[in-house]
């Protein structure tokens, strides 16, 4: 090694975060550590968390949709399934996402831009109307009001005939990740903690194959974090999951098999390997030593990975199919068990269907085409990927340390000590890109050329008013008094200390809406203010 020479440049080449990368790469850059690499499928799982992986299994292909109303996203959900989709995940829209009706003044000029438009029981019986629930996994991507979603779901499989054990998927959940990063938020800190609990708490008893959170670093990695902060704030955030449920007096092994992940795929390509390949580690040894759990299940990290929307340019947007293909193909050598891949006209509109079937098309090109999934693992033993992967797994904890000097991750939040270090990353990120240092082709470097007429979705003004019409229809015929009645016991129960999901449910099963449940915890709970960070 010492005989190579190095070019100057080439010492000062770092990742996307900003880490220093070497010309080369030899055994003395890796941790004399065999059992922290191991096999797949066995402790600590850098490998993978199966034995076979994709020789197996291939991950869930999973196309993130939603727009307008239920019936225009459910014929969107039967064409995806239709042209070889394995998951659904549902995106919603903003006014749902914060928790107001689709005719509240603060929803006008929203509804069903960002996703669909969820305001009762009714929109969630639509939306999957002529889909067995029981057939098929459904992601939701829904936060500070998601046991409020969980509430109109669990309705709409008993009413179609689907008991809870039967219900297969994910509500994201991850209230502290809005804190941190995206920035959709209903209630303070503390009660928003306790409602994710109480869902958490109810989901374990009563729905054996639901995940009940998707503790999210997508969105901390979206705001602007690096490959590091995305894995130890998340990491952190799932403990601080961990602790609550255990504080409840839950055993860790009853609920913690089904935690799971949901990871943002950045174009630095090993730099993304190797933060998955560190997430699982880490997990599986404080899951072990530090919590207590001895179900091996409960040491698992099973996550979902999505491209990074932040990479998305409108310059030349079709310069997006090759960022979607690499970052899927890292989350593929990463071990994802469920991968969403964007669509190139994104950062433009919601996709268009041809962007959408592209985007599929990219997955299954990966899957049957590349030869990549012959052989479980081919990156491991690498020396650049396990050096990545130490180097990540050391960053972690040092973040880790800071946290806990803080109090812990709720503290943490609470004084912006994440929000400031995305911040901050953020910044040095794109003064690189503005002073040229970083290439974004297209933006900063080959910008010649037409980028053309790409086509584009648009949401019919139409549909707004149409959504409104039906959430004032249900209001008109459904029965005001049982609904006003519910809506009281829920101010009462989250007074006291009582698991919410099923008042949540009651509320539900009489047609209250999202934003009167959401109203009625407010009364009691008040809302949430941030403290800028600059």
């Amino acid at each position: 090694m010492s005989a190579i020479k190095q070019d100057p440049k080439q010492a000062e080449r770092t990742t996307l975060s900003g880490e220093p990368i070497k010309a080369l790469y030899g055994p003395e850059d890796v941790r004399d550590h065999a059992e922290d690499i191991g096999n797949p499928g066995e402790f600590p799982f850098t490998r993978g968390v199966y034995p076979s992986m994709y020789r197996g299994r291939l991950w869930t292909m999973r196309q993130f949709a939603g727009f307008g109303t239920a019936e225009e996203t459910n014929e969107r959900f039967r064409y995806l399934l239709d042209h070889g989709q394995t998951g659904l995940s549902t995106a919603f829209d903003m006014p749902s996402l914060m928790g107001h009706d689709s005719d509240s003044p603060r929803s006008l000029g929203e509804v069903g831009r960002e996703g669909v438009a969820i305001d009762t029981v009714d929109d969630m019986e639509t939306l999957f109307q002529g889909i067995d629930l029981g057939d098929v996994t459904v992601s939701m991507t829904i936060n500070a009001p998601a046991a409020m979603m969980l509430a109109f779901y669990v309705v709409a499989a008993e009413d179609s005939g689907v008991p809870l054990d039967k219900l297969g998927g994910t509500i994201q959940a991850d209230i502290l990740k809005e804190y941190i990063a995206q920035k959709e938020w209903c209630f303070p800190v503390d009660p928003a903690m306790r409602l994710l609990g109480d869902m958490m708490e109810w989901s374990t008893r009563n729905m054996p194959r639901w995940h009940p959170v998707s503790i999210s670093g997508y969105h901390i990695r979206e705001a602007g974090a690096t490959a590091a902060q995305e894995l130890a704030f998340t990491l952190k955030d799932g403990f601080t999951y961990v602790e609550e449920q255990m504080a409840r007096g839950m055993d860790v092994d009853d609920f913690a098999p089904r935690l799971s992940f949901f990871f943002n795929a950045q174009i630095d390509f090993f730099e993304e390997i190797a933060k998955y390949r560190a997430a699982r580690r880490i997990w599986a040894r404080e899951m072990r030593d530090t919590y207590g759990a001895k179900n091996p299940r409960s040491w698992l990290m099973r996550f979902h990975t999505q491209t990074a929307g932040v990479s998305l340019t409108a310059q030349q947007p079709l310069n997006n199919i090759i960022r979607t293909a690499i970052e899927a193909l890292a989350g593929v050598l990463g071990g994802t068990q469920s991968l969403h891949t964007n669509s190139y006209d994104e950062a433009l509109a919601l996709p268009t269907e041809d962007a959408v079937r592209i985007a599929l098309r990219t997955q299954q090109v990966i899957a049957h085409e590349t030869g990549v999934t012959n052989t479980t693992d081919p990156l491991g033993g690498s020396y650049f990927v396990e050096a990545l992967t130490d180097r990540m797994e050391e960053a972690a904890y040092g973040y880790f340390r800071k946290i806990d000097e803080l109090g812990g991750m709720v503290e943490a939040v609470k004084r912006n000590y994440p929000q400031r270090e995305i911040a901050d990353a953020a910044f040095e990120l794109q003064a690189k890109i503005d002073d040229g240092e970083r290439v974004v082709v297209g933006v900063n470097r080959y910008t010649e050329g037409d980028d053309g007429d790409t086509p584009l979705l648009r949401i019919d003004p139409e549909m707004e008013r149409k959504q409104i019409g039906r959430v004032q229809a249900v209001r008109a015929r459904r029965d005001g008094a049982a609904v006003e009645r519910k809506l009281a016991e829920l101010r009462g129960a989250a007074a006291g200390e009582a698991n919410l999901m099923p008042i949540l449910i009651d509320c539900a099963r009489v047609h209250a809406t999202e934003g009167e449940m959401v109203d009625a915890l407010q009364h009691v709970w008040g809302a949430y203010t941030e403290s800028p960070v600059f």
